[in-house]
């Protein structure tokens, strides 16, 4: 068998990402993987706000800003297999690709990493809070209006350095992105999904391949966890159903529980962090997207498209 190329982002978290999978693949098949660093416009334009991207690419471009040229060598032939973070994948998947693997979840939550040491409760009124995602912005807002809520773009190694020079107070980020980085010291606290639900995928890594490359998409096939491919998909459905891109603040959760069912929990929230709609739906694993789309059509029922529509013009989307 020809040798296998991963295509995968640059930075250091895409990178160990992608040796992840490479290390899994040799374990489960003997196959150990060149990996390809790719670079995308996500990468090129990390000092950009969330705004100006929508402005420079469009918003439907921003949809795929951190995957695009990965799979536009997927469906080339430069690389044979890509590994992303679900977060970063748009709905829709390119006609010929497919996911092979979707692997184990980590922990999908998000974390404060405060200069102090303080908790989110003890921040002190006016604290500076940086974060990109106007997810984590509105969910912050509505938790403690009083907070100074601030954009913070760059990777994850880019942001720790900002807190620690006192540019922040705090930042939030993913759990998984910093445990994997190696710096789950740095974590002052994991914060409830009732403070702040996660994004669609987050935690969880997808296995690009071409959907007619039967030999690596099997190999791939290995590491796909069943429970996690279903909880992303009861997300994924979700996402679809209100048509929200990567910038629109709506909070995902699905997991698997006791019983082998899928417990799901949502939320869309208007930018400043006023109005929010919140519900959950459980259901059979396979009935996974039907889950989330049910969810998604309580969420509407309760007023989420008025929020949506506002959370769209104020982002720049149609």
């Amino acid at each position: 068998m020809k040798p296998l190329r991963i295509g995968t982002r640059s930075s250091a978290l895409a990178l160990w990402q992608a040796n992840h999978v490479r290390k899994a693949l040799a374990a489960a098949c003997g196959v150990e993987p060149e990996i390809i660093p790719i670079r995308t416009a996500g990468d090129r334009l990390q000092s950009t706000s969330v705004a100006q991207v929508n402005e420079t690419i469009g918003a439907e471009g921003a949809k795929g800003i951190f995957i695009k040229e990965i799979e536009d060598a997927l469906l080339s032939g430069s690389v044979d297999l890509a590994v992303h973070s679900m977060k970063d994948v748009p709905t829709e998947t390119p006609s010929g690709l497919a996911f092979a693997a979707i692997t184990r979840r980590e922990d999908p939550r998000d974390c404060l990493i405060s200069r102090d040491g303080l908790t989110l409760e003890k921040l002190p009124q006016g604290a500076r809070v940086g974060t990109s995602s106007q997810r984590r912005q509105a969910q912050l807002r509505r938790h403690r209006p009083d907070l100074r809520v601030l954009d913070l773009r760059g990777n994850v190694d880019t942001r720790l350095k900002k807190v620690a020079a006192g540019e922040f107070d705090a930042i939030v980020l993913a759990v998984a992105g910093v445990t994997r980085l190696g710096a789950s010291h740095r974590i002052t606290e994991i914060l409830s999904s009732e403070v702040m639900l996660p994004a669609v995928g987050q935690g969880a890594l997808g296995i690009e391949t071409r959907a007619d490359d039967r030999d690596t998409s099997a190999l791939v096939a290995s590491l796909d966890d069943t429970e996690t491919r279903a909880c992303i998909a009861a997300e994924r459905a979700l996402l679809r159903e209100l048509e929200g891109g990567c910038q629109i603040p709506l909070g995902a959760w699905a997991y698997m529980e006791g019983n082998g069912e899928i417990f799901f929990e949502a939320c869309v929230l208007s930018p400043d962090g006023a109005q929010c709609v919140r519900g959950e739906e459980r259901g059979a694993t396979a009935h996974a997207e039907a889950i989330g789309e049910n969810l998604a059509g309580t969420l509407i029922a309760a007023g989420a498209d008025k929020i949506l529509r506002v959370a769209r013009r104020s982002a720049g989307k149609s």
